[in-house]
């Protein structure tokens, strides 16, 4: 007998309160499309930071009397009312002219990949429930690794929430791998104090790090930097001896690919010999230069980062995708599933060939976060990210020479773009009352609208530090923040000798 099929409803089907109307999905795509257009197209015409100050309690009553919460609004309403506080109230990491810390000008290829991946909402734990999203970010994952010079049939890694995440799971697998017993006695079955190494002017995600995995802040040794700001590995050696001497358990040591202050990459080769010679993993966290490893001319700097242990790089710094989009790789494959490896009776079955993602990683329900960077990539092409990064590159040499012709003395040497630097005059004054000034030339350059710079300490140094960080900057923004710059330190007078 032939199946029947069921009847067909004669009405449209009937939305629960969560619900629109499809027109009005339609428009509210549209209108927020529109709205981010505008936006994108527009920064750059503002102030790149608000400049009076905000105070959090004008925020709180804005949102408490906007928005009550209590009974439907217009979210399209919402949209525009949202993006122009954004725009009033905070800074504003897509002008050019924001010379900051590492947040990008986010391509409109990634704004796409993340509006798509919402939209879908692929489950990213099991590589059952969504074949496509996790083989793109495996996809991704291999060609980064391959740039690095990492790639191998046993390559593996994660796309991450960011860099916290990445070094978290590198420290992860030093100790799994350095004690079999780790995994299921914890620290306290081991025979003394696991200790690891990175330089002092590492990124101090370190600390939490320690502080989250039950080691302690103080098994974190931050070791001196050299005149350069490279991680000194001559004093590093003497603490591998000196820590194993009174009984503690070195296992990891971290080099750094671009400093946060200063933009400096540790000598990686030598950290890799040393870490060689006492059995040491090495973690290269380049969560924002290792995007240089897309340009051959500028790949060369990051000699011996391919033989390390695990690498973090960070698409949302450096490739320019909307935060975040962090990834953690490691030749070391089958360490990586023995450390995240459990089977449940609720989670679909592993499938022949391919790795659940919730069985390598450190997250469990997980988001398709690889796809902005994958329609980033494919946007613009290797070549395009190439000529991008060097491009930012030539400019920070620009910047750099143009301050040094203003009277300013750059302090940190690297052929990254970020530029610290002091006025010669200041080296008589004490450190706080150097850094006060370095702070209020900041905050006249930042209330002039143009530019952001902050103010840093570069080996104990006050100093100003400018960064190129978004793909929109020109060197007609350099010139600005140079004029500002000029501007800031000729109304900001120097405090005289005691």
């Amino acid at each position: 007998m032939a199946k029947t099929c069921p009847p067909q409803p004669t009405h449209p089907r009937v939305g629960g309160p969560l619900d629109l109307p499809p027109e009005q999905v339609e428009d509210l795509l549209v209108s927020t499309a529109r709205a981010v257009s505008e936006h994108l197209g527009s920064v750059a015409d503002g102030p790149v930071a608000s400049a009076e100050p905000v105070h959090p309690a004008t925020v709180r009553s804005w949102l408490a009397d906007t928005y009550p919460l209590e009974e439907p609004q217009s979210a399209a309403t919402a949209v525009r009312d949202l993006v122009a506080a954004l725009r009033r109230w905070g800074v504003h990491t897509t002008h050019p002219g924001y010379f900051g810390l590492f947040n990008p000008t986010p391509t409109a290829a990634g704004v796409a990949g993340e509006l798509l991946a919402a939209a879908v909402n692929p489950q990213l734990a099991a590589w059952s429930h969504a074949p496509v999203a996790v083989e793109a970010e495996q996809h991704v994952l291999r060609f980064l690794a391959g740039r690095l010079g990492l790639a191998s049939g046993a390559v593996a890694g994660n796309i991450t929430t960011g860099g916290a995440e990445a070094n978290l799971t590198a420290v992860l697998l030093a100790l799994t791998r350095a004690f079999p017993g780790y995994a299921d006695q914890g620290l306290r079955g081991l025979p003394g104090r696991p200790v690891f190494y990175a330089s002092a002017e590492s990124h101090l995600a370190w600390v939490k790090i320690a502080h989250g995995t039950g080691l302690g802040r103080d098994a974190l040794r931050l070791v001196d930097v050299d005149e350069h700001l490279r991680m000194d590995t001559s004093r590093l050696h003497a603490l591998v001896e000196a820590d194993r001497a009174a009984g503690h358990l070195p296992f990891l040591v971290v080099g750094t690919a671009g400093t946060t202050g200063a933009g400096i990459i540790d000598p990686l080769r030598d950290l890799a010999e040393l870490a060689g010679t006492h059995g040491l993993w090495l973690h290269t966290d380049a969560a924002w230069a290792g995007a240089i490893s897309l340009s051959d001319r500028l790949r060369p700097l990051l000699a011996g980062i391919e033989r390390s242990d695990s690498v973090t790089l960070d698409a949302h710094k450096w490739l320019s995708v909307p935060m975040g989009a962090g990834t953690i790789l490691t030749p070391h494959a089958e360490l990586l599933a023995r450390t995240f490896r459990l089977s449940t009776g609720y989670m679909p079955g592993a499938v022949e060939d391919a790795a659940d993602p919730y069985t390598t990683s450190i997250q469990w329900s997980r988001r398709f976060a690889g796809l902005k960077v994958l329609l980033s990539l494919v946007a613009a092409g290797r070549s395009g990210y190439a000529a991008q990064i060097e491009r930012d590159t030539d400019l920070g040499t620009l910047l750099a020479d143009r301050l040094r012709a203003d009277g300013w003395q750059r302090l940190n040497h690297t052929p990254l773009p970020v530029v610290c630097v002091t006025d010669p005059a200041t080296e008589h004054l004490d450190p706080a009352t150097a850094w006060a000034w370095h702070d209020a030339v900041a905050d006249r350059v930042v209330r002039g609208g143009t530019s952001w710079i902050s103010p840093v300490r570069v080996a104990g140094r006050p100093a100003l530090r400018a960064c190129i960080t978004s793909h929109r900057t020109t060197s007609t923004d350099v010139d600005r923040l140079v004029d500002a710059l000029r501007h800031a330190r000729d109304r900001e007078p120097l405090p005289r000798r005691h």
